[in-house]
Formats: C-alpha cells, structure tokens, sequence
C-alpha cells in the first residue's frame, strides 16, 4: 500500500502544553497517514520533543484532542499509545545486550508450549519472519551485544512491527550510522511505506530529509510554521522557517593568524585500533579529523588526551612530553576534550548548569575549603553570556536544555580551564541547523583569539567549511593530509574509502 489514506492514523488537533511559565507547544496540529513519511523539522526546542511524547503517550496535552483512526482518545500511558500501533524508535535504542535478537524482539510476549515452557523454534520463526519483512539479514538467535547501532534499530523496529505498530517515530535515527547503514536503514523505511505504516521521520540532516520524505512539518517556538509537500519548499526556505531567519552564514570561516606548533602526535598507536599517526595542530588553526563512522577518529582524540591508553608513539604539548593514558597531565598541559557523548562523557545529568559549567574547576570555585555558590553562579553565567546560552535558571538541571544549549555548556565547562588546545568530537552532533551556525561561529572565534582546535566530524560541509587542514582517517591510519584549498568532497570522500594514496604530501 503506498498511496496516502485520507483519514490519518494518528493525528494531534490544536494540541497545547505548558510546563509552569514555558510554553512548549502551542495549538499544533499533525496527521500521520498511511503510506507516508513525514518529516518533523525544527530546531533544538522547537516543540518536537513534546509532541512526541504526547503522541506516545508519555504526556498528556493541556488542550486539544489526540486521535486515532479520526477518532478522540486519551492516552493514558505509554502502552495505550502502543495499543493504538504507535512505537517511537529512538536514536540509542534500548535494549537487552545479552539476550537475542529474537528475545529482545518478543520481549514478555515469549510464545509457550505446555508448562509454561519457551517456545524457541516458534520464537526464531516469528522473527524471522519480520525481519524478512523488513528485507535484512539478520540472525535472531545473535545476541545483541555487539551488534552495531543500525542493527540494533533494525531490531527496535522489527519489535515494534511484533505490536502490530502502524505509525512509527523515528528520532534521528541517523545520527550514529555510516552512509551505508543510512541507506539500508531507508530501505526498511521504504517497505515499511509500502505495507501502509505512517513514518515521523526527525533528522537535522537536510540531504536525508529530503531523500526520505514526501510531506513536512515545521516547528518554531512551539507551534507549527508550516505543513505540506515537501517538494514544495527549498531547502534554503525549509531553514528560514525552521530558525526564522536567513542563515547565510553557517560556516563563519575567517582567516586566523597561524602560530607555533602546540600539539605534536608522532607515531601514535593503539593495537587493532589505530596505527602510526601523525599530526600537529598550530595556535589559530583548525584541523579536522575526517572520515567515515568507526574509522577510528574518535579513538585517536581520547588516545591523545589519555582517556584511553596508546600502545606506541609520542604526544607533546608546547614541546613539551605528556605521559601517555594520563587526562590529568593533558588537563595541566593545557588540553580540553569535549566528547562526541555530550550526555554520557560531558555532562553530569543530575547536577545544574552551573556545577556542570564549572566542573572542570572545582578547586577554584572554593571558599575556605567550601565550594562557592557565588563564584560558580559568577562563572558560569559569564560563560553563559559569551556563548549565549539559552536557559532559565542557572540552578536547573542541565538535562532541562536543549542539545544545542547542552553542548555549549560543555564547551564552557572547559574553555573556563584557558586551554591552549580544543579537541572538539562531532561539535554538532544532534543539533539544529540554527544552532549549528552558533557553534560554528564559536569555534571560529576561539581559533581567532589563538586556539588550536583539532575537531572530529562526520558531516563533510563542516569539515570542508570550517577546517584549516583536514587529515582523513580510513581503518585507523591517516590516508590523506589536505590543505583548505585542496580538500573538496571528491578527494575526502576518496581518501575516506580508501581510494587515495596513504599520504599526500602538502607543498
């Protein structure tokens, strides 16, 4: 079934959510049909959030109606969303690493035989049978531990199809995949399509957007600024409805004064992870780490800052030594990271924003042997100001932010330590176009005043617009060394898939 139906699955009716002053969603309605893909765009706090958890049953709305089949219903909870053939697939799924791919997907639905007993070839024949469905190849007796992320999406897809779901909400599902892994993933959202499911797919990712989907909604401030074909809006107008204004500038690149050598890696390895790399970073410059997802990049930067241990080659800060596998050494050197897991490895999720701002500087923040609540609310809001944070009250949970404000908050935590060097992994991950510009902007500035920032990204546009040099990563060992006037999609793209000299040399 690949025509669109007329009455919607599932749809939201003037629907309103207020949390004490903040107005998350202001009367916004959205119809999901079968047959379609429907993309929902809008930046970091734009109202998303809340309207999926409305539809998956998770919040209720202050006014307006759900309904389902054009019928009014109230979701109680999360299950009488479920019931109704909703299922949200999120961008980590959540599942049991030591069970299979089998058992997670009937997880509490086990067929029996006599006694209570499992039904296992039962089991493995139902899944099997979905996961053709689905057009992958997938064992379901493997256990699920090891299984990369767009595997473990196939299967939180292939569980919620056992719910019998017809409307699924896919939540940058993209976000951690290869380009490969993006394409198959399509494939199922395709077949899903065509067997008559609604698919809410919420990306940041224009190019996927518009490869994927045929209608769009857009939100701003909570409410919605337009729905319709997505055919009919350029992507240049998608993104002034999306932030409200022309985003002319997203890559803020201008020429920085190029200094000494403050980072110097030589012949840096791990075993069976990366091997002999090379590379220097210079006050005012950007150096970009390219290259596809698992490549190795993000192992090199944590090698580099010791988070994790190298098995061979030298890191020098200034000139000077730094033992290897030591952060705190890095730290003192004059050395930040901001992790590529702003959640899990930059933030402390239960503390404010000021203690999460200020945590890399403890020791500063005390007074007489006790911490300072002023000195951490001064610093932090001075930080708060220069990167233009966005939030209520210094005192809420970092968790309360949006992604975008979350990462600025991380980048505070550590430009408050006057590092010399900023290792910046995926530096936009998860965040909004408009949002984007900001970071970007930041980056830029930091580079102007003498940083040296060494930067890991898998969106070529930022590498190619923001990036000094850029250094491509296939299989954990460098392959390409371009200048800015060299790099261009064709030759990154190359060197990303091994398709390129193992070094170019620069003039």
């Amino acid at each position: 079934m690949s025509a669109v139906a007329t009455t919607p699955l599932v749809a939201l009716d003037g629907a309103s959510r207020s949390f004490g002053a903040v107005h998350a969603l202001r009367g916004a309605s959205l119809a999901l049909r079968a047959g379609e893909v429907r993309a929902l765009m809008g930046e970091n706090g734009a109202g998303k959030s809340t309207l999926v958890k409305i539809l998956t049953g998770v919040d209720r709305p202050n006014s307006g109606t759900v309904l389902v089949d054009g019928e009014p219903v109230v979701f109680h909870s999360t299950a009488d969303s479920r019931d109704a053939g909703v299922a949200v697939i999120l961008q980590e799924p959540t599942l049991f690493p030591d069970l299979s791919v089998a058992e997670n997907v009937v997880m509490g639905r086990h067929p029996r035989r006599s006694f209570g007993r499992i039904d296992r070839p039962a089991m493995k024949k139902s899944v099997q049978d979905l996961l053709d469905r689905l057009g992958v190849d997938l064992d379901p007796d493997r256990p699920v531990q090891g299984l990369s992320i767009a595997d473990q999406q196939i299967v939180e897809i292939a569980k919620a199809m056992s719910f019998d779901a017809r409307v699924l909400i896919m939540d940058e599902p993209t976000a951690a995949l290869s380009g490969r892994e993006v394409e198959r993933l399509f494939g199922v959202v395709r077949a899903l399509q065509a067997r008559g499911a609604a698919v809410l797919f919420i990306s940041h990712r224009l190019e996927e957007v518009y490869e994927i989907a045929t209608v769009v909604t857009v939100m701003r401030d909570g409410e919605v600024v337009h729905d319709g074909p997505l055919s009919e809006l350029p992507e240049d107008e998608l993104v002034r409805r999306m932030v409200g204004r022309d985003v002319n500038q997203l890559f803020p690149k201008t020429e920085a004064e190029i200094g000494d050598v403050v980072l110097d890696v030589r012949g840096l390895s791990r075993e069976g992870v990366f091997y002999d790399v090379d590379l220097q970073v210079k006050a005012g410059e950007i150096v970009a780490l390219a290259g596809l997802v698992g490549a190795g990049r993000s192992e090199v930067v944590q090698a580099i800052f010791g988070v994790d241990q190298a098995t061979e080659g030298s890191v020098s800060m200034n000139g000077t030594d730094l033992p290897l596998g030591k952060p705190t050494a890095a730290v003192a050197a004059g050395m930040a990271l901001v992790p590529e897991d702003r959640r899990q490895q930059g933030l402390v999720m239960d503390m404010s924003i000021g203690q999460n701002a200020t945590l890399a500087r403890l020791g500063e923040m005390r007074s007489r042997g006790l911490l300072s609540p002023k000195r951490e609310r001064a610093e932090a809001s001075q930080w708060g100001e220069r990167l233009q944070l966005k939030y209520g009250r210094l005192s809420d949970p970092v968790g309360t932010l949006s992604g975008g404000n979350q990462q600025k908050v991380v980048l505070a935590k550590w430009l408050s330590t006057k590092p010399r060097l900023l290792i910046i992994d995926e530096p936009t991950r998860g965040i909004d176009v408009g949002t984007k510009a900001e970071v970007h902007r930041i980056i830029n500035d930091l580079a102007s005043e003498g940083l040296a920032v060494l930067m890991v990204s898998s969106e070529l546009p930022e590498v190619l617009g923001m990036a000094d040099r850029v250094l491509v990563v296939f299989e954990g060992r460098v392959t390409a060394e371009l200048s800015r006037a060299e790099a261009d999609e064709e030759r990154v793209v190359r060197a990303a898939t091994g398709r390129a000299p193992v070094t170019e040399e620069i003039a």
